[in-house]
């Protein structure tokens, strides 16, 4: 039997995952670590935490699984986009990472605009100038940490850390290059010209590959530290929302998937480059060569349930251990006791900035609408709703380019909660379907790997033999009519906080 494995670095775990050649699961495993916010808006993690759970959760997934390490075929790497990894000549860690959410580099966004110019840095990478994307975070760092950046000699994503780690070699993919703004998407290359108005050295980028193709194999020293076999190979793989396409086989036009994790993405596939002249989504090349696609992300998706769990929710999370269950589906059922717009009360799920459409690294959560009759379970409710609220943000700007789809496919783990996922169902007024896998991005990986290695003849081919459907959960004709009006009442809070939300950035105590 041939075997595959997908490891999938997330912001909360990194989860390894090792499949059969027919997509079937022979073992998983999950290793979590911390998240650092020394200050309000930063978000930072320790590279080293990564390497060590992918490490250790590879070893526990061969040992679990009892496989031998030589019919393992290839491993395929998803993970967090937009990270930044500083490492030294000898490959040492400079700094913790600064991450996705961070949102610190605003006044390097504007640097990078005034330098590159807003319409031709959209023209090149495809977007503009964004505080979660890597080159900001860069400009930061040689601004504020001058000592550190000049013994920088190579700079990786998350994932690629990773696969330094396992192979030595010092590469990236399309699809998370695409995330640093650095990357000429439409031509799929490092933009020199971008690089020569920041006055960014080439050398510290890695060689860019397209997601399926082999970046290196598994090292004698590697191979010791996670059971794997010598020489195993290591693809491209990709960033976790195009890992999640695979995953989902979004891989073809006219498909499109959401995902609930901590943060929350609407993604479609295109075969033709789409650019959104106002910057409100964001399009990076794709996993499948040759395609791109097209994201709108909400900052604080997952985030914003884990937030209320972790302060308002002890008791479930208590009674989840007692019944050996999962504490959100607990959420779930308090939740099902405010009926649909949480008797007028709204949330706003900017934790840590938001993306699109409203691009402001200021603005934070917000309740409205609160009054002594709510309770708890609609503060809850809310939470949801407002995701949802803001996830169709990103579906009407998609909708506008022309890039639309009849069906919306389900995942991330707000996307195992069947009321959730009604919930989208009603607020798109769309069907939302899951597949029967839920290893998403993990998966993803893994059948990028399969294609490297040779055991399938392209990312379409092995989606349409590996992935199947559920059924899909209709719209509820009575809650689509609701939603309407409540999200009409939604677009217009934004709009009306944004000066609020600049003065509370600005505000000295």
């Amino acid at each position: 039997m041939e075997y595959i494995i997908g490891v999938d670095l997330g912001t909360s775990g990194t989860k390894t995952v090792l499949f059969d050649r027919e997509g079937h699961i022979a073992a998983s495993a999950t290793v979590e670590y911390p998240l650092y916010q020394p200050e309000n808006g930063w978000a930072e993690q320790d590279p080293e935490d990564w390497w060590r759970a992918a490490a250790t959760t590879i070893g526990q997934v061969i040992a679990e699984s009892r496989v031998d390490p030589g019919d393992i075929k290839g491993v395929g790497l998803s993970g967090q986009m937009h990270g930044l990894v500083m490492l030294d000549r000898e490959g040492r860690v400079l700094r913790r990472s600064i991450i996705w959410c961070d949102q610190r580099s605003g006044r390097q966004c504007e640097e990078i605009t005034g330098r590159v110019g807003r319409e031709r840095l959209i023209e090149i990478t495809a977007n503009p100038a964004l505080t979660g994307f890597t080159a900001a975070k860069l400009l930061w760092v040689r601004e504020n940490e001058p000592e550190i950046y000049s013994r920088c000699a190579h700079i990786l994503l998350p994932k690629d850390y990773v696969r330094y780690m396992l192979t030595g070699a010092f590469a990236t993919e399309v699809s998370d290059a695409s995330g640093m703004q650095l990357l000429d998407v439409p031509k799929r290359c490092w933009s020199e010209e971008v690089l020569a108005k920041l006055d960014i050295d080439p050398a510290l980028l890695a060689k860019v590959y397209e997601s399926p193709e082999v970046t290196g194999e598994v090292t004698a020293e590697a191979a010791k530290l996670t059971g794997l076999r010598p020489g195993t190979p290591v693809v491209g793989g990709a960033g976790d929302n195009a890992a999640a396409a695979v995953g989902t086989g979004v891989v073809r036009d006219g498909k499109a998937f959401t995902t609930l994790g901590t943060s929350g993405v609407v993604f479609a596939h295109t075969d033709k480059i789409s650019i959104d002249p106002k910057g409100r989504v964001h399009t990076f090349c794709c996993a499948v060569p040759g395609a791109w696609h097209v994201m709108g992300v909400t900052q604080g998706a997952g985030l914003s349930l884990k937030w209320f769990r972790d302060n308002f929710c002890y008791s479930e999370i208590v009674s989840a251990q007692g019944l050996s269950i999962d504490p959100y589906v607990l959420l779930d059922r308090q939740a099902e006791l405010s009926p649909v717009g949480c008797n007028k009360l709204f949330y706003l799920p900017y934790l840590m900035g938001e993306r699109t459409p409203h691009l402001d690294p200021d603005c934070r959560g917000v309740f409205f609408g609160l009054s002594a009759m709510h309770v708890r379970s609609d503060l809850l409710r809310a939470v949801m709703e407002g995701v949802a609220f803001s996830q169709r943000d990103s579906l009407e700007v998609l909708r506008e380019m022309g890039v639309a789809t009849s069906r919306m496919l389900a995942c991330g783990g707000g996307g195992t909660s069947p009321f959730w996922r009604q919930m989208l169902s009603d607020v798109y007024n769309c069907p939302v379907q899951t597949v029967k896998s839920k290893e998403g991005p993990a998966l993803g990986a893994a059948i990028l790997a399969g294609v490297g290695a040779g055991l399938y003849p392209s990312v379409q081919e092995a989606c349409d033999m590996l992935i199947d459907v559920n059924p899909p959960q209709e719209p509820i004709a009575g809650n689509v009519e609701k939603y309407e009006k409540l999200y009409r009442i939604y677009t217009g809070l934004y709009p009306a906080l944004k000066e609020n939300y600049r003065q509370l950035a600005e505000l000295e105590l």
